[in-house]
């Protein structure tokens, strides 16, 4: 007499389940990337005694506004695609980690708005925002590294979130060229390693 306890769930008439792919980060980190230095190489260029250029008030917010949208819609898109096939608990941990990027983003503009009307500062949005965004996507980043078991994406929440703290301590333009270079340049290295890490985890292992 046999038993079907000891085999495989194929073999024993459960329907197998597979982890998910890979999320494939490139065009979300591109996009982000593009963000920080068009936004805030835009505002740096246009702030300070000597501007470079002069551009409207509203341009740089704009840019850096579509650009991480764009980013998060790439990330989503990104998700989605990799839990084609997962289990239950896998994609319920995606769907939580997208309501998170709404959630935190929602009480990121209550926290601004709220701030500057108590202080009636409205100037101080054009610093809070930059400066906020890319600490909450850092946090963020941290929690999608720590449960994908990502360390890359791990590594670049963790910089993110402590360039866009410190920056806070510098006088316009400096914050907006310290966010434009730490931030883009961070994007931009990170999409070259995700590339690599893709490639490595396609490469068929050898055994001695």
């Amino acid at each position: 007499m046999t038993s079907t306890a000891t085999l495989p769930p194929a073999e024993a008439g459960i329907p197998a389940t597979s982890r998910p792919a890979e999320v494939d980060s490139r065009a979300a980190y591109a996009s982000f990337g593009l963000a920080y230095v068009l936004g805030h190489g835009a505002a740096a260029a246009s702030h300070g005694d000597s501007p470079l250029l002069g551009l409207p008030d509203w341009l740089p917010m704009t840019l850096l506004g579509s650009g991480l949208v764009t980013g998060i819609v790439q990330a989503t898109l990104a998700a989605l695609r990799a839990q084609r096939g997962a289990p239950a608990p896998e994609i319920l941990s995606g769907k939580l980690l997208g309501t998170a990027w709404i959630a935190a983003f929602t009480a990121l503009a209550l926290a601004i708005t709220g701030l500057t009307s108590v202080l009636d500062a409205p100037e101080l949005q054009s610093v809070l925002w930059p400066a906020g965004s890319g600490i909450v996507v850092g946090l963020l980043y941290l929690a999608e590294g720590a449960v994908r078991r990502n360390v890359l994406h791990y590594g670049l929440g963790i910089w993110l979130a402590l360039t866009s703290g410190a920056v806070l301590s510098l006088d316009a333009p400096g914050l907006y060229w310290a966010l434009a270079g730490a931030g883009g340049g961070a994007y931009a290295l990170a999409t070259v390693l995700e590339a690599r890490r893709l490639r490595s985890l396609t490469r068929p292992t050898t055994h001695g």
